[in-house]
């Protein structure tokens, strides 16, 4: 009996649920706030998102569709990622509801914008952690035939940085402590960093 399950993607995966979620991860949550021309702020949770690079510090998320994030980004050149917490989860699960453009996902959530300090888009006050970003790129993913997703990845470079100074113990910064959820596979599935599931390693000399 084969105890390995191979699919092609292409052909469809024959499981109950799609996996690739699942395998990879659990991820980040890339809680985006972004402003349209007209003023109005628009926040949402991006499943893929990540950072990529130390110095400038890069970060990217995807959104499948051409979503008002995305329109917003490229009018305005920035936006702020926001750190989602087990306390936000909930709040942030409402700004995942798809609404029309003109409607404040701030207000619609009961959470507050609050003004950044380099870039146009608001801060979720509420989250102990946000970081200013300018946006370095913005492209539509293909397949490796040259065909054109419904996929638009974008990268920002971190200008500016927020954290609470409750999460900072002697110069460090404690994950656990401040209780970000990170995005599992599945229709519903999330995970919270807790201080039980740390260990260290460090690299080899």
């Amino acid at each position: 009996m084969d105890d390995i399950h191979f699919y092609e993607p292409t052909l469809g995966h024959g499981l109950r649920h799609d996996p690739l979620a699942a395998i990879v991860g659990p991820r980040p949550i890339g809680w985006i706030a972004t402003l349209d021309p007209a003023g109005v702020p628009n926040l949402a949770p991006y499943a893929f998102f990540n950072v990529f690079n130390y110095s400038p510090p890069v970060v990217a998320f995807s959104s499948v569709g051409y979503k008002d994030t995305v329109r917003n980004i490229e009018a305005t050149g920035d936006f702020v990622w926001n750190l989602v917490t087990r306390p936000l989860a909930e709040r942030m699960n409402m700004t995942s509801a798809g609404v029309a453009p003109e409607v404040d996902e701030f207000t619609l959530a009961g959470l507050t914008p609050a003004p950044s300090r380099l870039v146009s888009a608001p801060r979720v006050q509420e989250s102990p952690v946000s970081f200013e970003c300018s946006a370095t790129r913005v492209m539509q993913l293909g397949r490796a035939d040259g065909a054109m997703l419904d996929t638009w990845m974008v990268l920002g470079e971190v200008v500016g940085v927020h954290i609470d100074r409750a999460f900072v113990q002697d110069g460090v910064y404690d994950t656990a402590a401040a209780r970000p959820i990170l995005r599992g596979g599945g229709p519903a599935d999330y995970y919270e960093v807790s201080r039980d599931a740390l260990f260290q390693m460090r690299r080899p000399a």
